[in-house]
């Protein structure tokens, strides 16, 4: 059983898009995503600067278009779907998917929920939401790394902060004021480190429900299908079955914690034999590394085409 992975906004990295220029038909279809989403998506996934794609507007179209066009390369049969009631309806498809945070839209495309031009508009409106949001008071967002679970979770409700994140394998994220997050700094956890996300805000919090209202209202007129496929919310790592409710996770997600490690849980649970990282990866395999480690699942982060072959193994050897 395989299952396809979407990584979420700090993902990104200065020129990463430059590469899959070359596979043929990801330009032509980056180049309609800009005229979807009003954005420059090929410059800002090759020539941009990592302030530029730092940018909650900017960052969250680029993701979900990134991993779109990766998925189309490895799934041609899906470019023959694109209408809104078909896109991953028929033909060869993953197992199953999964996204974390605005990687939820790409994953939501791959399962046939919604059309990848849906999915394009609601991130690009989700961005602008959330950057306003994020603009109304000073916020961020900081990873915890190692410590005793229960400590690190007293310790960020302590300082009034949310656990934005809990992402398993010993990494949560906590988020709020830069004066909570200074606070918290000076005292942290016991047997833990902190490290500062470039991030323009504390996503996954209360700080996001001015964007909430703005994507419910959006939202409400999308074209939904269910699911084509296995398909896991970040809410609580639940399978989805019912499309509308999915999208409904999806709008309310964003100002609610992601539980990445419920995720996981449930990728054991449904015996997942591999998993394909789309680009640009590496989070959320390395995540799988230390909490799957114990479950024979291969892992492969597809960070430039010359992964293609090896992930089409992958997909010959593990598809149901």
């Amino acid at each position: 059983m395989i299952l396809l992975a979407s990584p979420g906004q700090g993902a990104q990295t200065p020129g990463f898009l430059q590469p899959w220029l070359e596979v043929p038909g990801v330009a032509d279809r980056l180049a309609w995503w800009s005229a979807v989403t009003g954005l420059d998506l090929v410059r800002y996934g090759t020539t941009a600067d990592a302030e530029e794609i730092r940018d909650t507007a900017v960052a969250q179209p680029l993701l979900v278009s990134a991993a779109l066009a990766a998925y189309e390369a490895l799934y041609p049969e899906s470019t023959e779907l694109r209408s809104e009631r078909r896109y991953g309806g028929a033909g060869r498809r993953p197992d199953a998917a999964a996204g974390h945070s605005v990687g939820e839209l790409a994953a939501a495309a791959m399962a046939g929920v919604l059309s990848p031009e849906s999915a394009m508009v609601l991130v690009r409106e989700r961005g602008k939401a959330m950057a306003e949001a994020a603009a109304i008071t000073e916020t961020g967002m900081s990873a915890v790394l190692g410590g005793e679970p229960e400590e690190v979770l007293a310790a960020i409700d302590k300082h009034g902060l949310t656990p934005a994140n809990v992402n398993g394998a010993g990494q949560i994220v906590a988020a709020g004021t830069l004066e909570q997050l200074a606070a918290f700094d000076e005292e942290p956890p016991a047997k833990a480190r902190l490290r500062k996300l470039s991030v323009a805000g504390a996503f996954h919090t209360e700080h996001m429900a001015p964007a909430v209202d703005t994507l419910r209202r959006v939202a409400a007129g999308a074209p939904v299908n269910d699911p084509a496929i296995t398909l896991l919310s970040n809410r609580d790592g639940a399978v989805v079955a019912d499309g509308a409710d999915y999208v409904a996770r999806l709008v309310e997600q964003v100002s609610s914690p992601v539980r990445w490690d419920a995720c996981m849980q449930t990728i054991r649970e449904l015996g997942v034999t591999a998993i394909i990282e789309l680009p640009p990866a590496g989070t959320l395999i390395g995540l799988a590394k230390r909490e799957l480690k114990d479950t024979g699942v291969e892992l492969l982060a597809l960070k430039t085409p010359e992964d293609l072959d090896k992930a089409r193994d992958l997909i010959e050897a593990h598809s149901s």
